[in-house]
């Protein structure tokens, strides 16, 4: 599904944002896992997102001005390298492949780079994100610095080029939005399945192996994330992801998952009983997330700030507290002294795109909430965690419950893209019978 003149619009759009100067970005370093093993490469979203370009060890260079470029920098072709770790395009298929006005090998760049960058008026970098290449890149700049006597000169303005492709990145193409239903609709038939085969007495790992089973026969490259699959009390630990443990009889399942289907990250979670049957304490708690979600949906449209949903999950998620007897005293009294936060701690949302946590501010340089507008995409979570406590109830002890959603802002109001994953409590009852 690659789509060239996606990437090649990106290019002109960033350069025309640049005006002049020149930028670099690098994609990700291969990891060493232990001895000679590698972890899975993933390349930088960043890098991907300008150029489509997967392979390691490899560097994008802008040139905005009057003769605007875009250059890659890429492996050599090697085809005894390529009997051992597979395919590599090498610079001229490159440059066709994905539509660069240049193309040179990866070991070129000392020789080059110095040359692209002199009488540079801006470089565009991203300072601190990796020693290493910072190292490299200040190498370039002192060798442009010392040939200052014949002429030359280096940048004398660094800009954070990585805050120009943020807010590019917050708003998802037609192309984009096709690739994250195709995750949404892959991690929704997974979590359908895992509602169909989890049984008391299973490992919550066995749940995960269902998930990458899914994941993998439907596309996706890889889990957007560690999967959360915690049964019983460790649905109350939000980052749990030990997925060692038995699941019992009468416990909740909170499952957080998601795949990565080229570069396009879903987000989702959801809450059912292990045994197929939610119990009434089970069953209030769940709703009043359900309702409190909801609400928070309602509010993701243009002209909603960001903060709107989770106003909105929070006004539900509080009131059903006091009535729950897990709060005490009025909402606003239980909103100021920040009560509710014993078993809502955390926000109702993120940005969601190439990363989990996607690219983009959530405030404006007055810091002011921004406004939604339609082609973002953000999830929409908000839970109940009740640990054990003299002040709680006990038949409340251990739920933990968690329900999100990847929603996209339309021109009138929102998308869910995970509409297809189970929600209700009918139909979450429905599916585990069947």
């Amino acid at each position: 599904m690659f789509n060239l003149n996606e990437f090649k619009t990106r290019r002109r759009q960033l350069l025309q944002t640049m005006g002049e100067g020149i930028a670099i970005i690098p994609t990700s370093p291969e990891l060493i896992r232990n001895r000679d093993s590698h972890y899975p490469y993933r390349f930088d979203s960043y890098f991907y997102y300008l150029s489509g370009f997967k392979e390691p060890e490899a560097l994008l260079v802008l040139i905005a001005g009057e003769d605007p470029r875009s250059i890659l920098f890429c492996r050599d072709k090697d085809i005894e390298r390529e009997i051992w770790d597979g395919f590599r395009y090498g610079a001229d298929a490159a440059k066709q492949t994905f539509g660069f006005d240049q193309a040179y090998s990866f070991n070129a760049l000392d020789e080059l780079m110095p040359k692209l960058l002199t009488n540079q008026s801006k470089l565009f970098y991203s300072l601190g994100t990796d020693s290493a290449w910072d190292t490299r890149v200040t190498g370039w700049l002192n060798q442009v610095k010392t040939q200052a006597r014949s002429g030359a000169s280096a940048p004398d303005e660094m800009v954070d080029v990585r805050k120009y492709v943020d807010e590019m990145r917050l708003y998802k193409t037609h192309y984009e939005l096709g690739l994250m239903q195709q995750s949404a609709d892959i991690a929704a038939r997974a979590h359908a399945r895992a509602m169909r085969h989890v049984r008391a007495g299973q490992m919550e790992y066995e749940l995960e192996a269902e998930f990458l089973h899914e994941f993998y026969r439907s596309g996706a490259q890889a889990p957007a994330y560690t999967s959360i699959v915690a049964g019983g009390a460790n649905a109350c630990t939000l980052h749990y992801n030990a997925n060692n443990c038995v699941l019992k009889d009468g416990d909740l399942l909170l499952i957080d998952a998601g795949c990565e289907l080229d570069g396009y990250a879903s987000d989702i979670t959801r809450t059912f009983p292990v045994n197929g049957k939610f119990s009434a304490a089970q069953r209030d708690v769940y709703a009043l997330v359900l309702a409190a979600q909801a609400a928070a949906i309602a509010q993701v449209k243009p002209e909603s700030h960001w903060n709107s949903p989770h106003e909105a999950a929070l006004d539900v998620l509080v009131q059903g507290m006091i009535d729950l007897k897990l709060c005490h005293g009025s909402k606003d009294a239980v909103l100021e002294s920040g009560a509710y936060r014993q078993f809502y701690m955390h926000r109702t949302g993120h940005w969601l795109g190439l990363d989990v946590h996607d690219a983009g501010e959530y405030k404006d340089k007055a810091g002011a909430w921004r406004k939604l507008e339609t082609g973002m995409v953000l999830t929409v979570e908000p839970g109940c965690y009740i640990r054990p406590a003299e002040n709680v109830p006990e038949h409340f002890w251990n739920i933990g419950i968690r329900i999100e959603d990847d929603v996209v802002v339309t021109d009138s109001s929102c998308d869910i893209l995970t509409i297809n994953a189970p929600k209700t409590i009918a139909d979450i009852e429905a599916i585990m019978r069947g």
